[in-house]
């Protein structure tokens, strides 16, 4: 039996800190991991068990620990701020502070029903042991809740914390080895005072994500030298991104891009796609004094730099490649009815200029390249607009007028063509919002002031159009279900086409009416009945709110969606905000056509 008891001292905003939760088990074991970065420990260990034992979850660390003062005044302290406390650099090491909220010290709860604290400062070992149910069963209350604490003598020199976590949670999935490396390798896998061990392992940069290459060379002056580096998925920050260099087994210095960034041959977010390091133990003459960076002049260094520099950049250049031709693919499939209603001579400037967008805006939400994208072939199939391009492509050949260099940089042809264009939209927009926000407006209205500006759905739908025959097709359609008294019932619907031959149809839903199951049902019996003579189609039901039912509970059907005039309004506002935004930083021409 524990000889005291010790309580929690809650905050005031205990309650919403409380309610957050941790994506895995691998995360909140993390949260223990920026604990022990925060007690300025140099090392920590962590045993996973195997799945198919009962053992616990064991994480310890050389940090400060503390003692029992110090457990209860701050440690049980739980929203309480530890930056606010002691500010936001670490005591002895310095180190930015990770813990924000003062409850990640609570994490290994999420993977575990029990967590026992066995913490070692000033000669003390203190133990504290932390049941899951207990703070279940209490609620929020849990400054009435005792909890088992007891302190013993130990070695006065020893320091440090150990979590043990038992009865692990089997509702989540058994945390592995593979999948914490993974997580924690990118923030801690290249710290030089800040070693992780898994399963007795240590942590590493190789550890992170993604696709990874190597590659070995021996210098002029017979120093081996060797690289290796990941390519992941997605950008990491800034302080993360980029290769470092490793001598004697120490990082020196921070991460650079090697000169990569300032070439402009490949986009910012690819170089933020680049972990890796330089490894070589022929530099160790060449360190400054302070350890914190190699000598600027060393002429060995700059011949190192000058070969992973080259490395690093092929396999970049490979990625940029593949990752544009699998985004040009995906828009040639999309815009394919497009290109084709293009004479030969202007597809294949089309696909130049698609080219360039890809190349300029890699990276970029797939919905900003649509934008864009709509927006250049839009242009390309005006006529009074191609006479500008065959006038700028021959001034680009002669090299002798700078406007045609700003146009060829921004990858695009007539930026002050699309400046008026994404403006005149943008007045669209605004006369829209003066519809859908009048009581009185009815189904007809926002029919007509949409039916020629079907892009305001997305530009998915901006290649649609309903011709005279489709418009002939809804009528008869109508006259024939909504005879004599329930004509005053007839639908607002419209039906195009795209150049792929697809069709859509689309019930308009007066601004002031809700989407509900009833309106869905309808549609889809309306498209049931046009499809027996005119074949598959997608559907689209419009109006001023949607049930929220209809959001939560039930799922949408891919072939029939429920949108509001406000939604799509937003949408379209945004894509075009975006689009001026970019066309105004790209040499001014957007405010020039806007006069």
């Amino acid at each position: 039996m524990p000889k005291k008891a010790a309580q929690f001292r809650v905050d005031p905003r205990l309650a919403s800190l409380l309610g957050e939760s941790y994506r895995s088990s691998e995360h909140a074991i993390k949260e223990l991991i920026d604990n022990a970065w925060d007690a300025d420990a140099d090392n920590v260990w962590i045993t996973l068990p195997d799945a198919v034992t009962d053992k616990p979850i064991v994480v310890q660390d050389d940090g400060s620990g503390m003692t029992e003062a110090e457990l209860r005044r701050e440690y049980l302290n739980i929203a309480s701020d530890r930056r606010v406390r002691k500010g936001d650099k670490t005591r002895l090491k310095g180190r930015p502070v990770k813990g924000r909220k003062g409850i990640g010290k609570f994490a290994g709860l999420v993977a575990a029903d029990t967590m026992e604290i066995a913490t070692r400062a000033r000669g003390k070992q203190t133990t504290l042991r932390i049941t899951k149910q207990a703070l279940l069963v209490t609620k929020r209350d849990l400054e009435r809740i005792n909890l088992p604490i007891n302190s013993i003598k130990c070695d006065k020199e020893g320091r440090g914390t150990t979590i043990t976590l038992s009865e692990l949670n089997q509702k989540l999935s058994f945390p592995t080895s593979e999948a914490l490396r993974e997580l924690l390798a990118l923030e801690y896998g290249r710290e030089r005072q800040f070693t992780i061990y898994v399963n007795d392992e240590p942590l590493a940069h190789k550890d992170i994500p993604g696709k990874k290459f190597t590659a070995e060379t021996t210098l002029s002056d017979e120093t081996v030298v060797k690289v290796s580096f990941t390519i992941m998925e997605d950008s990491v920050p800034k302080r993360q991104a980029g290769v470092v260099i490793r001598v004697g087994g120490k990082v020196i210095g921070r991460p650079s891009f090697l000169g990569l960034e300032e070439s402009g041959l490949l986009p910012s977010k690819l170089l933020y796609r680049v972990v890796g390091e330089i490894e070589t133990d022929g530099l160790e003459g060449e360190i400054t004094s302070d350890g914190g960076a190699i000598i600027a002049n060393s002429k060995a260094f700059q011949e190192i730099e000058v070969w992973a520099k080259d490395q690093v950049e092929s396999q970049l250049k490979v990625v940029f490649k593949r990752d544009v031709n699998l985004a040009k693919a995906r828009q040639q499939k999309a815009i394919r009815g497009r290109l084709a209603q293009l004479p030969e001579h202007r597809r294949q400037f089309a696909n130049e200029q698609l080219q360039r967008v890809l190349e300029k805006f890699y990276g970029e939400a797939d919905d900003k390249i649509d934008t864009i994208v709509s927006f250049v072939l839009d242009a390309i199939e005006k006529d009074e607009y191609w006479i500008v391009v065959r006038k700028i492509e021959e001034a680009r050949k002669a090299d002798v007028i700078t406007f045609a260099e700003a146009l060829d940089s921004f990858g695009v042809a007539d930026l002050a063509v699309m400046g008026r264009q994404a403006r005149g939209r943008m007045a669209l927009l605004d006369a829209l919002d003066a519809l859908m926000t009048n009581s009185k407006t009815l189904e007809k209205e926002m029919h007509k002031a949409l039916e020629n500006n079907l892009w305001v759905f997305g530009i998915e739908y901006s290649v649609l159009a309903s011709n005279q025959t489709l418009a002939q097709v809804i009528e008869n359609f109508t006259k024939t279900k909504f005879k004599g008294t329930r004509a005053k019932k007839r639908p607002d619907l419209l039906l195009s086409r795209d150049p792929n031959q697809r069709l859509l149809l689309i019930e308009f839903k007066r601004p002031s009416a809700t989407i509900g199951r009833d309106a869905e049902a309808q549609t889809r019996k309306y498209r049931d009945d046009l499809a027996t003579s005119h074949g598959a189609m997608e559907a689209l039901v419009v109006g001023g709110k949607i049930d929220h039912s209809m959001t939560t509970l039930y799922p949408q059907a891919d072939d029939l969606k429920c949108v509001t005039y406000a939604a799509i309004v937003s949408r379209a506002r945004a894509q075009l905000n975006w689009l001026l935004k970019e066309l105004t930083t790209y040499g001014g021409f957007v405010s020039q056509s806007a006069s």
